[in-house]
């Protein structure tokens, strides 16, 4: 009689990748031993069927994200994948102890430059680099922010090499985004995979959102036991706004649009049905162009006329604070390591990917000669957009970052292929290796808190390296075990 083919049945080739479950052919690592027992006696159907029920769970909860660059169906279910990505306590530690680091020497750095510029008079940092970043706010120049903090929320992005080891990716420090996902996929897979879950001892994430609205209170005067909290959207057409309303009704906050908020006398309102209630913290979801548009962007219908005075009077306290995104610019990231040395005086925990710079004439050279095994990046991009990854383009697609780059070279930069390490997928019926990547989540306000875990992204496109969503990718639930 033949035996009945399990998911695991199938040839699951490593190809020199790192991989996360496996550290050889055949060989389990001893963290996913569990996992791969409960995988090894489930068939592709009943496992699809798992797949399909939490699909459909999915779009009834209206778990969706948008794709600009379609012209139809731009509304999708968020992608996601049954198979955990599981992370020991011993490795998570380390994670963790980097991320305090990273985000502490990074505020330090944005009170700096908006203050006594030590750093860059020191000449750590070029000064042409900050002065010339795109999101760099010299309104915000000498203006106090509640207890000395700039960036609230922060989305640190990390991948593995073929060796295991972590490397820094990339900062989100504007309004980062995903969190919902992991909190969603993390009760997919208490549902789907209840015994399992329980078996394996997961840290919880659930307690993010009191977190966060624990982070967004600090913020308010002291003086304020009971500070009104609201988060700004854009609206319904942004593509977070499923996350915008989840977090909103999670926090038990007003969502908010700028047509709901007025500014007088430098403070700011919310239109309720018993009059105005003045507003002491924004949690803003839109970026600084479009959030004053008598400070910024005068177009923009999206914000506030006023705010930013409203602000800068101490009136009000946002979060994240106007300006953060220079240090989210991909330029800028490359001196992390450094700011870590000047503010903290200490040897950086997670490494950054070596990056070259399109500003500097030696990195420029090297980047137009080496197009083809590079990948480019505009320095200010996300979701996967304005970005080269030279081994899997045309010829014309090279020609064309070449020309850019010559163009512009401050706007771009450039980093080395890393062949990402790969996780067990389920995808055809079986198990495929797809890249993944790792956002974790960092609020800071009266301490640094780390959500043990993380939105786990995964390229579900075949060879693909691009796991953002918007490009294909989908996301798995992250499991950080306990002691």
């Amino acid at each position: 009689m033949l035996a009945t083919p399990t998911i695991l049945d199938e040839s699951y080739a490593l190809e020199g990748f790192f991989d996360e479950m496996f550290a050889a052919p055949g060989q389990v690592r001893p963290h996913y031993r569990a996992l791969f027992d409960q995988l090894s006696h489930m068939t592709p159907q009943a496992f699809d069927a798992r797949r399909r029920e939490a699909d459909a769970s999915f779009l009834y909860q209206g778990i969706t994200f948008t794709v600009y660059s379609e012209d139809e169906g731009i509304e999708r279910v968020f992608p996601f994948d049954l198979v955990p990505r599981i992370i020991p306590e011993a490795e998570w530690s380390v994670i963790e102890r980097g991320l305090r680091q990273r985000v502490l020497a990074l505020n330090s750095f944005l009170h700096d430059i908006y203050h006594e510029q030590k750093i860059l008079k020191d000449g750590v940092v070029p000064k042409e680099l900050v002065f010339g970043a795109r999101h760099f706010r010299r309104e915000m120049i000498g203006v106090e922010v509640p207890r000395g903090t700039y960036a609230h929320v922060v989305g640190t992005d990390l991948v593995r090499d073929e060796d295991g080891s972590y490397y820094v990716l990339e900062d989100n420090l504007r309004s980062p985004s995903g969190v919902s996902y992991m909190l969603e996929n993390r009760q997919a897979m208490k549902r789907t995979f209840a015994s399992l879950f329980a078996r394996y001892g997961v840290r919880p994430v659930e307690h993010y959102p009191q977190e966060l609205l624990g982070t967004l209170r600090a913020l308010a005067s002291e003086h304020n036991p009971d500070p009104c909290v609201v988060l700004l959207t854009p609206g319904i057409y942004n593509s977070a706004y499923f996350e915008h309303s989840f977090l909103a009704r999670q926090m038990g906050i007003e969502i908010v649009e700028g047509r709901d908020l007025v500014c007088h006398d430098d403070r700011v309102y919310m239109r309720t049905t018993q009059g105005l209630k003045q507003v002491d913290v924004i949690y803003r979801r839109l970026d600084d162009d479009f959030l004053d548009p008598l400070a910024f962007r005068p177009d923009s219908i999206l914000g506030v006329p006023g705010l930013l005075n409203a602000y800068r009077a101490g009136n009000v306290a946002l979060a994240n604070t106007v300006g953060t995104g220079v240090a989210d610019d991909k330029a800028v990231y490359a001196y992390v390591p450094e700011m870590i040395r000047y503010y903290l005086s200490e040897d950086t925990v997670l490494k950054n990917v070596p990056t070259y710079l399109g500003s500097n004439d030696e990195h420029r050279g090297y980047i137009l000669e080496h197009l083809d095994s590079l990948v480019v990046k505009a320095v200010n991009e996300s979701g996967g957009y304005g970005m080269l990854v030279g081994p899997h383009a045309s010829a014309a697609e090279r020609e064309e970052f070449r020309r850019r780059v010559s163009d512009n070279p401050r706007n771009y930069i450039a980093q080395p292929t890393l062949a990402l390490s790969r996780h067990p997928t389920f995808s055809e019926s079986a198990l495929r290796g797809c890249h993944v990547d790792l956002r974790p989540y960092i609020l800071c306000g009266e301490r640094v808190t780390i959500v043990p875990g993380g939105l786990t992204r995964v390229a579900l496109r075949r060879g693909s390296l691009v796991v953002n969503s918007s490009q294909g990718g989908g996301s798995k639930d992250t499991w950080v075990l306990g002691s």
